[in-house]
């Protein structure tokens, strides 16, 4: 086989979706486990749909992703430009050298006369598409509408008979009759390619070897079969990887919330998870194993692997891998990872303050997001809170209010550096009184933090520090003075 050649060509239109980025994931796996080459290639012949930094937000989301590509707009290779508006003079050679061939042909039809072709069609009940008039013009009917200089467009002339045939390595064998294939369009009058000869042409000269892309494309592959065809090309081969549904089964849109990769980024989910997660919607190694690092899904990737059914897109199952990546991450890394999340919900963190953080907050943590709440009272200079919270479960104010006072009194004759002797200290304090230690501790927990949930207990009064947590408890002493009234 020769070397693996395969190409993510998206259009600046603005940030690339999942099912967009999935696509453009499959054909860098197939590379990378081939030793193959990745090539970024643009589609921008439709300019009136780009959007400003559309190219860069896409290179952006690939970067993010760790996807690299070998050859591409801003790096350059042997079979540039890779931008499709910079390649008009090919697009034409290749376009006339087709109507040369008697394989293609000038359609003078107008915008008018092509509405009046539809508006008759429709009202007959017949399918709307080319009636293919232009095609069977004589040479001196193409001559006078040259001499008149009419605009024209350059349509394929489809085979009128047989059927043109897909091998689709997802989903096998796909044939379609040629008579149900319209002469499409190749060349518009503003001099610009369609998508339909274009990518054909650019496959052809990259050399592309295999062309992945979304199973949405599958009713124009007779088009693309036939222009290669048409030139005498030996197609790539094609693979057509199956749509990504929501929860509800409808293809995966914004109302299903984030679809963008910048914005799965800012929720706090890691890349490791997004790259896992992303490849198993539609590829799965044995239907059992579900956790690859970067460099096992590209000595996994294989395309007999490749489901022909839909995916569906399991925002429980990413928060599930997600969490499991964070609990393999180094504190450092962790920490390092966590700060931008506290500082943008504007607590004043340092790293070191993070690493101490980091470990206690590391198995509850689904996405980085989630830690401001957590970890948000041990920044504050007071916290504020409803007193009746610092009543412990199944206790009345005075027993909350004597359980406070001991785990006071502990804590105030010891260091805070020994965390094993701070638990059993406080721990036998509770037993004397009687408590069960979600009690005691609930008590003082709720004292130093104002929450009922935080992080482990310990930890947390190291973090805060001793004159802080007596502060703390001092206060809440008062407002249970006042309860227990």
């Amino acid at each position: 086989m020769p070397s693996v050649r395969v190409r993510y060509a998206p259009s600046p239109t603005g940030a690339p979706h999942i099912g967009n980025l999935r696509t453009a994931l499959f054909n860098w796996l197939w590379a990378r486990h081939n030793d193959g080459k990745f090539i970024l290639r643009v589609e921008d012949t439709d300019q009136a749909r780009e959007v400003e930094n559309g190219l860069e937000l896409i290179m952006a989301s690939l970067k993010f992703l760790g996807i690299e590509w070998d050859e591409g707009p801003d790096i350059g290779g042997a079979y540039g430009p890779y931008h499709q508006s910079e390649r008009l003079p090919i697009y034409k050679k290749y376009a006339d050298e087709l109507v040369e061939r008697g394989a293609a042909y000038r359609c003078y039809c107008t915008n008018e006369e092509l509405a009046q072709m539809r508006a008759e069609q429709e009202a007959r009940g017949e399918p709307t598409r080319y009636d293919r008039r232009c095609r069977w013009l004589a040479a001196e009917q193409r001559a006078q509408r040259e001499s008149e200089g009419r605009a024209y467009v350059i349509r394929l002339a489809v085979p009128l008979e047989g059927s043109t045939t897909l091998r689709d390595f997802i989903h096998g064998d796909i044939t379609i009759p040629n008579d149900s294939v319209d002469d499409q369009v190749l060349m518009k009058s503003d001099g610009f390619p369609t998508y339909h000869l274009a990518v054909v042409v650019d496959d052809h000269l990259m050399e592309i070897t295999h062309v992945m892309r979304g199973d949405e494309w599958i009713s124009s592959f007779p088009k693309h079969i036939l222009v290669y065809n048409a030139f005498g090309w030996t197609p790539p081969q094609f693979g057509h990887v199956p749509v990504v549904l929501g929860p509800d089964k409808k293809k995966l849109s914004k109302r299903h919330g984030a679809t963008s990769i910048t914005q799965f980024r800012d929720e706090g989910y890691l890349v490791e998870a997004l790259l896992n997660f992303m490849t198993l919607l539609g590829w799965a190694y044995d239907g059992q194993r579900e956790l690859f690092t970067r460099q096992e899904l590209i000595e996994n990737f294989t395309l007999d692997h490749i489901h022909s059914s839909p995916a569906v897109f399991d925002r429980t199952k990413l928060d599930w891998m997600n969490g499991e990546y964070i609990r393999r991450l180094e504190i450092g890394d962790l920490a390092t990872r966590l700060l931008p999340f506290l500082t943008r919900a504007g607590i004043e963190a340092d790293l070191e303050t993070t690493k101490k953080i980091a470990p206690l907050v590391q198995e509850r943590l689904k996405r980085l997001d989630e830690i401001a709440p957590l970890v948000d009272f041990l920044f504050q200079e007071k916290i504020s809170y409803d007193p009746k919270t610092l009543v412990g479960p199944k206790m009345n104010a005075a027993e909350s209010l004597h359980a406070l006072r001991a785990a006071g009194e502990i804590l105030d004759g010891m260091s805070f550096d020994d965390a094993e002797k701070m638990e059993q200290a406080l721990r036998a304090a509770g037993e004397q009184l009687g408590l069960k230690p979600a009690q005691f501790f609930g008590v003082l927990r709720n004292a130093v933090s104002g929450k009922t949930v935080t992080p482990p207990l310990i930890g947390v009064l190291q973090i805060l520090g001793k004159e802080k947590t007596m502060a703390r408890i001092g206060d809440a002493l008062v407002k249970l003075e006042k309860l227990a009234m």
